[in-house]
């Protein structure tokens, strides 16, 4: 959410970016934002000269008092008229304040709907196109391999090791969930407990947080439409499911002032994760690839407003990092204006190579947020001058199994249907250094 002065003084700025990232169709907020504003500031400005001749109003009626008691009959009349159309002020100016402060409260009401959909301001770095298909690759990290045999869809892989059953999950829960067993399961907690201690050597501290949040916290760290996607809510209850564990963790400092020597707040998370996953997808995102539950390793960071395009270059580089420790090929896609979320500035994908679609596909998610959700959930630092400030958030996926384990097992898997486990996730397998179908 954009600061409403920002708004005020730069509102062809405002609609250049609304244009950028496509969606001309909120072009009319912007000058409904400062119509709405300027009928708010005058409002309160007419409240506050209402308030402030209340109190003059008041305060002449104690001297009038006073004269009553010692007037004459004849003076009596008089003075009790100036004490009368005084009351009749004051019960006017009440009655008008009354309606004033409504209007106040409506006026805010509709201001903050719109601010709420028109979107931040997108860094010039960012490439422009209308939607994904515009996105721009960066950067490859390691060598892409088709091998000379087979590699079968993810589920069929994993079926070799008895390691998934969707037909049991579809009768207990429906499409979009999933069993995982044995070997396979073991590999999925083994790389969220190595990303997790990936991120605690990285100097991030290590957190498990509440798994639903109230509404006015989803509302603060992500978009409408983003929501209305994504979110389960609770019958019944003012919670909802989280659908990643960034939004637990900024929603950690709603409301809160941090000092400076605070920052950065560096938190990596673990939890599951509940989408609704509307609409059809393609074959290659069934299976366990789009699916309603799942579990994540996150890190988020909040910053000065100076350090946060710094931090996101260390974020995305991790996971590669990550991947590449895992022997797994990746590439680093920089977002294009249309296919940032409205409260992203800058936003990139890394994606890890698949051998079977012989094209890379989307595992983590990084991005730079400036000041957009610590706006929304009141997020303030207190600097050594002793004026506040709005920090930087960003966030970006460790790894989001079981998404990452099509990646895994589609590089690791042998000629003979064996999978070989890298080094690195040796001590987290018991040692195991390959895993052996089991038909």
């Amino acid at each position: 959410m954009l600061d409403i002065r920002f708004i005020r003084e730069n509102p062809d700025i405002v609609k250049e970016n609304i244009r950028k990232k496509y969606q001309d169709a909120k072009l009319p907020m912007v000058d409904e934002v400062i119509e709405l504003d300027a009928k708010n500031r005058a409002a309160i400005t007419e409240a506050s000269d209402l308030r402030a001749q209340k109190n003059k109003l008041s305060k002449a009626n104690g001297p009038l008092f006073g004269k009553l008691k010692k007037a004459s009959e004849e003076e009596k009349a008089a003075i009790q008229a100036e004490i009368d159309a005084n009351m009749a002020a004051v019960k006017a100016n009440d009655d008008r304040l009354a309606e004033l402060e409504k209007l106040e409260d409506e006026y805010a009401a509709e201001i903050r709907k719109r601010m709420l959909l028109i979107p931040n301001i997108i860094d010039s770095s960012v490439p422009l196109g209308p939607d994904d298909s515009c996105n721009v690759e960066v950067e490859r990290f390691g060598e892409p391999v088709v091998p000379d045999y087979e590699i079968p869809y993810h589920t069929d892989i994993m079926a070799r090791f008895n390691g998934v059953d969707m037909d049991a999950a579809g009768r207990t829960s429906g499409n979009g969930f999933y069993y995982l067993m044995g070997d396979i399961a073991r590999l999925h907690s083994a790389v969220l407990a190595y990303a997790r201690d990936f991120m605690i050597n990285k100097g991030f501290t290590y957190c498990i947080p509440p798994f639903m949040i109230h509404g006015n916290v989803v509302e603060g760290v992500m978009s409408q439409n983003d929501m209305d996607a994504m979110m389960y809510k609770i019958e019944g209850e003012d919670l909802y499911l989280i659908g990643t564990s960034e939004h637990s963790m900024i929603g950690k400092f709603i409301g809160e002032t941090l000092t400076e020597d605070q920052l950065p707040q560096t938190l990596t998370s673990y939890s599951p994760c509940f989408r609704k996953e509307k609409g059809a997808h393609g074959i290659e995102e069934r299976g366990v690839y789009r699916i309603h539950q799942f579990e994540k390793q996150e890190m988020i960071v909040v910053c000065k407003p100076e350090d946060s395009m710094a931090w996101y270059e260390k974020m995305w580089r991790f996971s590669v990092e990550l991947f590449r420790s895992m022997e797994i090929p990746v590439r680093q896609l920089e977002c294009c204006s249309g296919d940032l979320a409205d409260l992203k500035v800058k936003s990139c994908d890394i994606e890890a190579w698949s051998p079977r679609q012989q094209k890379y596909f989307e595992v983590c998610s990084c991005s730079n947020l400036s000041d957009a959700q610590a706006r929304r959930l009141n997020i303030r630092v207190k600097g050594e001058d002793g004026k506040t400030y709005l920090p930087h958030t960003l966030n970006n996926t460790v790894v989001a199994p079981p998404r990452m384990l099509i990646a895994f097992l589609e590089n690791h898997l042998q000629a003979d249907g064996s999978v070989t486990i890298p080094e690195v996730l040796w001590p987290y397998m018991g040692g195991t250094k390959l895993l052996v179908p089991k038909k």
